[in-house]
């Protein structure tokens, strides 16, 4: 049987990690990306009816990594002050340099973020910010939002898709929306209950992803991108 491996990568959006007054997690959000690093790492499913299974390298940009001391944006930060592609190819950072190729080279992304007054954190936006529309072109892109709210963070997910539109990693249809996260999650992303309807949503996004980066992949490499 046919194998074709993705290269994925996962933005994480949310750079919070503070316990509020009232308690909880300082950063919910770990739950939520440990939870689709596991879900990625499992995928072993079969593609429609060509037979190949598709499967997945993970790569994880989490803003505390790539905005703190070391990161590969430390010098730019989160207030994007050197965008990748304002920048001479010698006076290219080397740490960002390799996240832009890492992002150049992915098949597809998943996104992952939490809700801030109906749009993303601003981490997440300066992340993809800082790197050209051509990193992205010609290849697809889901979501997944939470939020310790009903709404599971899904207005986040209605401010996002103009951006991933913009750059050219089309979002897939499906959503992954996460209400009270940490009641359907352990801190290792362990779900309580599999059955869990809300958990159901990721399988069937990862399902679109993974044909439409199949799909988008075959084209790119029979034809390039657009001109």
């Amino acid at each position: 049987m046919a194998e074709a491996v993705l290269k994925t990568v996962v933005f994480c959006g949310s750079a919070r990690n503070v316990t509020p007054p009232w308690g909880g997690d300082s950063r919910l959000g770990t739950r939520v990306i440990e939870y689709v690093k596991a879900s990625l790492a499992a995928r072993s499913k079969v593609l429609g009816k060509s037979g190949t299974v598709v499967k997945h390298t993970v790569t994880v940009f989490d803003p505390l990594e790539v905005f703190g001391e070391g990161g590969p944006l430390a010098a730019s930060g989160c207030e994007l002050t050197q965008p990748q592609f304002f920048l001479k190819p010698g006076d290219v950072p080397p740490g960002m340099a390799n996240m832009k190729q890492t992002i150049a080279d992915a098949d597809c992304y998943v996104i992952v973020t939490a809700e801030y007054n109906h749009s993303v954190p601003p981490a997440l936006l300066s992340m993809l910010d800082h790197f050209g529309g051509s990193c992205y072109a010609g290849k697809p892109s889901g979501i997944v939002t939470y939020s310790p709210s009903p709404w599971g963070g899904a207005r986040a997910s209605m401010s996002i898709q103009p951006v991933l539109h913009e750059l050219g990693a089309l979002p897939v249809s499906k959503m992954v929306h996460l209400p009270f996260p940490s009641d359907m999650l352990g801190e290792d992303g362990t779900p309580a209950d599999p059955e869990h309807r809300m958990l159901k949503q990721l399988p069937a996004m990862l399902s679109q992803l993974e044909w439409m980066a199949c799909a988008m992949k075959t084209q790119r490499e029979a034809t390039g991108l657009w001109s």
